[in-house]
């Protein structure tokens, strides 16, 4: 589905997306496949937040349904098509993997502090030989109101909860991290790759910033309300 002129989103399989282009057609695959840990079965949590002056909240939760797309890791045919159809690829949860990826490594820091959620990700990263931290407050209602990779900068709540992101898948990306990976490895006029869209946060990350996305979302329910997602945004930003 053609969003706008920039962004081609689809409900398919990302072997069969990733088979109609040519060898090095995206210059970028920024990914985030299954790790096999079981995500997409995500336990029951409590209703309430304890903030650091002592208040106990209620939240209001998301019950995602149980599904079994997480049950097993991406396997070696993917990664050997997704290699082939970019130049360059970030590929989250690389330490899940026992495909060779020889290289970079991106760590996103949490800053979650003492929640039970994983406190980072770390990505494979093409691009370069490092190992580059980056750090965004993403833990319930803790989201962050900076991406850094200063502790200093990024070590602060969003003050105003309701610019929150909505959370609507359960391995969900904050748009601001994309943002900030586009920023620092893509290059305006890079051709995005991404097989598992998910909550589609990379999707208005590429609108915002002007790259051009083709990506696929194999589960229907995600991709229709992801695509909800994207088309509300795209339509506020054409409001304001």
């Amino acid at each position: 589905m053609k969003i706008t002129d920039k962004l081609t989103l689809s409900n398919e399989d990302n072997i069969e997306l990733m088979a109609s282009y040519p060898d090095g057609y995206f210059e970028l695959a920024l990914v985030d496949p299954e790790y096999g840990i079981g995500a997409s079965k995500p336990s029951i949590k409590k209703g309430t937040v304890k903030q650091k002056n002592g208040k106990v909240l209620k939240v209001k939760l998301n019950n995602y349904k149980h599904k079994d797309w997480d049950d097993k890791p991406a396997n070696q045919d993917y990664f050997k098509e997704l290699k082939r159809v970019s130049k360059n690829q970030i590929i989250f949860g690389v330490n899940y993997y026992s495909y060779p990826m020889p290289g970079g490594r991106i760590v996103w820091d949490k800053l979650n502090g003492t929640s039970d959620q994983f406190d980072c990700e770390i990505a494979y990263n093409s691009l370069n030989n490092r190992t580059d931290i980056v750090r965004f407050m993403w833990s319930g209602m803790m989201q962050g109101a900076a991406v850094s990779r200063l502790v200093s900068k990024a070590n602060y709540q969003e003050g105003n909860k309701k610019l929150n992101e909505k959370r609507i898948h359960p391995t969900q990306k904050p748009v601001k991290l994309y943002e900030w990976l586009l920023m620092n490895y893509a290059k305006q006029g890079d051709k995005i790759l991404d097989t598992h869209l998910g909550s589609m946060s990379i999707a208005i990350a590429c609108h915002d910033y002007g790259f051009e996305l083709t990506g696929c979302e194999l589960d229907k329910e995600y991709y229709e309300t992801g695509i909800k997602r994207v088309k509300d945004h795209v339509s506020q930003i054409r409001l304001f």
